[in-house]
């Protein structure tokens, strides 16, 4: 990915006012590898001491694991949430997956590559990985789709340090433009853990964000988590979420789009868009098209985060200008904090906005402030 502004602060206290860029920094480099990707980041001030309690990212693109060792740093492990089936009558696929190291599963009589390894293999051979989740909810079309996870999540959390261990998930706000079942998600995500020997407990995942992220601001502010089947949005004061909802379109939305327009398969759009793509310069039709549906999106939850803003009871007195940080895989592209900042400086937002960054760690700032959110429980 190309570096690209990563913090834009607008130089009245209102949305309205111009913009300056700050801080330009290179991408984050998504990490493909067959075992879950592992990054070590020191814990903030607000995880304290505390090495008890994990976090953990049920992401309709990635999965994530958190948790914080003895030496007081945050240690997250990665898996993209897919998985392809190999068919288990070829002699020798189960000796050749595990010579090259390739995470599988036996289930049903059948092979399943997991994460990262499923989505390389796909896209090398042109074929299309399956998915547990869609639109950030687990998809009625797959009939897998509980085991896979199972699978996923228990590589990432491993085995319990403690008898009840504490796992702080996120879960998708209900989406208000699509009808969604979040108990039934949040049960069945509820039972995994549970299984594992851990003891569960759900958050909204653009609330994690600030935790992550807003410990400078007493946790207030605007978190957006920017995921493959949807985005969330959460208004925060000191903490307590005043509005919060998603909307039913993310990465997956735009791969879909792009995929018909460009007469491409879906892999080959999710691909495209994850390659060193800026949406300030596209260099041909393909990255045009993803400007164009980027663009859109980030409009479309715009308009509808000031019209739940207007329409929220009892929202507190903001009495200063408020951070909006942004996270999440479909943040990472190129130009998208310069195109979010000039999407909300048309918005007339009834809130003052005193700037936009991306978070610091974008794949890994909604499941850190589980983490967190976690280990405060625990205090």
């Amino acid at each position: 990915m190309s570096g690209d502004t990563t913090t834009i602060r607008f130089n009245s206290p209102t949305s309205g006012g111009n913009a300056e860029s700050q801080e330009q920094a290179p991408q984050q480099q998504k990490q493909q590898a067959a075992a879950p990707a592992s990054t070590p980041t020191k814990a903030t001030p607000t995880a304290g001491a505390q090495a008890l309690g994990r976090g953990l990212d049920v992401g309709t693109a990635n999965l994530l694991g958190a948790t914080q060792d003895g030496n007081g740093e945050i240690v997250v492990k990665r898996e993209r949430n897919a998985f392809l089936e190999i068919p288990a009558e070829f002699s020798g696929n189960r000796d050749m997956l595990t010579q090259l190291n390739v995470p599988y599963v036996s289930f049903r009589d059948k092979l399943y590559v997991l994460g990262d390894a499923s989505f390389n293999l796909a896209n090398m051979f042109g074929q299309e990985v399956r998915r547990p989740m869609a639109d950030g909810f687990l998809s009625p079309n797959e009939q897998d789709a509980i085991p896979m996870m199972k699978f996923i999540i228990e590589r990432l959390l491993g085995a319990p340090r403690v008898e009840g261990e504490p796992v702080y998930f996120c879960i998708p706000a209900p989406s208000i433009d699509k009808e969604n079942d979040t108990v039934y998600h949040e049960g069945i995500c509820t039972g995994i853990i549970k299984k594992l020997g851990y003891t569960p407990k759900a958050m909204n995942e653009a609330h994690a964000i600030v935790y992550s992220e807003l410990a400078d601001h007493e946790f207030t502010g605007i978190g957006v988590s920017c995921g493959g089947g949807m985005f969330n949005v959460c208004v925060a004061y000191k903490t307590i979420p005043t509005v919060k909802f998603s909307v039913a379109r993310g990465g997956d939305w735009i791969d879909r789009h792009v995929a018909k327009v460009m007469g491409i398969s879906r892999t080959r759009a999710t691909a495209l868009k994850e390659s060193d793509v800026d949406l300030m310069a596209p260099r041909n039709r393909e990255e045009e098209a993803v400007v164009l549906y980027y663009r859109n999106l980030i409009s479309y939850v715009l308009q509808n985060l000031k019209q739940r803003f207007q329409l929220a009871r009892d929202v507190p007195q903001f009495t200063e200008p408020v951070e909006v940080v942004v996270a999440g895989g479909t943040s990472l592209v190129g130009g998208f904090v310069e195109v979010f900042a000039e999407e909300l400086q048309k918005v007339d937002f009834p809130l003052q906005i005193a700037g936009v960054r991306r978070a610091e760690d974008p794949l890994s700032s909604v499941v850190r402030g589980c983490l967190i959110a976690a280990a405060l429980a625990e205090n």
